[in-house]
């Protein structure tokens, strides 16, 4: 198992990687970025393929940002291609896993948008085998203001099964991230056993409760939680290391850094913090 955390493709953010003493990263990849793979060219990825491999920073994942249910159908079909080009590229820098967000259509429930979904990822699974990639879901809800909308359905282990029943292909899993199953209440222990074959990578992200405001807001309040670095949360991460140890797991971790406390000129303070933590798990 690699470590790394989620950037934006820059050179300095490699060569920090490397410093730090990370093992790969999850890079963004989306249009008009700087890793925009299906609008750069052969030259441009081997140019960006040689910092990482200077570095010895390996890619793990890439994160490709569209909103491939998009409700426009026009805007839709070129996410989708956008997608699919680039799961057609990332075997250019050493890629096997694609993340992504299982964004729908807000208007509608998770039934309603399952349609859509299966077209779209039957679609998608045939481009993963063809490319000897996966596709790895992430599961953080999204969520709007009250009344409350959910922009990702593939949030919890009841919307996994529903979407692995529409799409059965082993081609698509999990980026499994348990700071959001924690704040939801749902028990993100119990989900590693029940889904370990379909965790394709995770997302090492600590929640942090605070109770004083959460008994006077309740569920529907804000501000009763927040997302840490690991080891500064409530997540019990040696259970949570060893479900995914005994379930087999051997893909690649990313710290996902939405901490506020280490936010700004403490960024990279706390991303070293987090790899600290997490390496008394991983060797």
């Amino acid at each position: 198992m690699k470590l790394g955390f989620v950037t934006e493709y820059k050179e300095e953010r490699v060569k920090f990687a490397a410093q730090a003493g990370f093992d790969c990263l999850e890079v963004v990849v989306n249009p008009g970025g700087a890793l925009d793979l299906p609008s750069m060219t052969k030259d441009q990825i081997e140019n960006a393929a040689g910092v990482f491999k200077e570095n010895k920073i390996a890619v793990g994942m890439l994160h490709c940002t569209v909103n491939h249910l998009d409700p426009d159908k026009e805007k839709r079909a070129w996410n989708n291609k956008f997608m699919i080009k680039t799961m057609e590229t990332a075997k250019q820098l050493g890629v096997e896993v694609i993340s992504c967000n299982t964004w729908g259509d807000r208007s509608k429930t998770l039934q309603d948008n399952l349609p859509v979904y299966k077209e779209v990822f039957k679609e998608y699974a045939k481009a993963a085998d063809a490319n000897n990639v996966k596709i790895a879901m992430e599961n953080c809800p999204h969520m709007g203001s009250y009344p409350i909308t959910i922009g990702n359905i593939g949030m919890s282990p009841a919307t996994w099964k529903a979407l692995f029943d529409a799409v059965p292909s082993k081609a698509i899993g999990l980026e499994y991230d348990p700071s959001h199953l924690f704040w939801l209440g749902v028990d993100y222990i119990k989900a590693v056993y029940e889904f370990g074959d379909r965790i394709f990578c995770v997302h090492a992200k600590d929640t942090e409760i605070m109770r004083d405001v959460y008994s006077r807001t309740g569920i529907y309040g804000e501000g009763w939680w927040r997302y840490r670095i690991p080891g500064w949360g409530e997540i019990d991460w040696k259970a949570f290391m060893k479900a995914l140890n005994d379930v087999g797991f051997n893909g690649n971790m990313a710290i996902e850094h939405e901490d506020p406390v280490f936010g700004g000129e403490r960024t990279d303070e706390g991303l070293r913090l987090g790899l600290k933590f997490l390496r008394q798990f991983i060797g």
